[in-house]
């Protein structure tokens, strides 16, 4: 604990000109939190910069800290809380509260053509944050699982993915495999 924790909100981070948003759980109590940048200093991270390295979105398999180098190339990567919750499970206030700073950060992205969540809560804080912007007729949420596609719109589309967190890589749930599989197919939508 030789380190002086970032402990405000994260904001989002990667190339404003994107065409692809990732929306994630929340910061990581010792990644995120600790380092001030969505995904960074944790296993989560590790596991998706590699992903996002192989598939040509990022300039390197790793992302340590804010000052790391790293550069996101169509890509843009964001929350359903900007806060690391309690146990690892925003409550629903949590998420209505972030709510604004996502649909900021949708609104001012004018080239956003495919969603990911990653995790159900990150799914479904997408899809509710694209029906608040009225953006979709459909009335309901999309069922969540991994590799599901949904057409939000002609031109809009939103995956899921299983969140790369320890929980699910330790268990096998996800593979590294499996979460190139998601920005593959982000690719070939564009």
């Amino acid at each position: 604990m030789d380190q002086e924790y970032w402990g405000k909100p994260v904001p989002g981070f990667g190339d404003p000109e994107s065409q692809i948003v990732m929306v994630g759980l929340a910061p990581g109590a010792h990644g995120a939190n600790r380092t001030g940048r969505m995904f960074t200093g944790d296993e989560s991270g590790n596991w998706l910069f590699r992903a996002l390295y192989k598939t040509g979105f990022a300039s390197q398999k790793t992302s340590i800290a804010r000052n790391d180098g790293l550069i996101l190339t169509n890509c843009f990567i964001t929350a359903a809380c900007r806060c690391a919750p309690p146990l690892n499970k925003p409550l629903p206030d949590e998420i209505r509260n972030c709510r604004p700073y996502i649909l900021e950060e949708f609104r001012a992205i004018k080239n956003l053509r495919v969603v990911i969540g990653l995790g159900r809560i990150g799914f479904n804080a997408a899809f509710d944050c694209m029906k608040e912007l009225q953006w979709t007729k459909l009335r309901s949420r999309p069922k969540f699982s991994h590799g599901a596609i949904v057409t939000i719109h002609p031109g809009l589309t939103l995956i899921g993915s299983y969140h790369p967190s320890q929980q699910n890589t330790f268990t096998g749930t996800l593979t590294e495999p499996m979460l190139n599989s998601i920005f593959i197919k982000a690719k070939k939508l564009l």
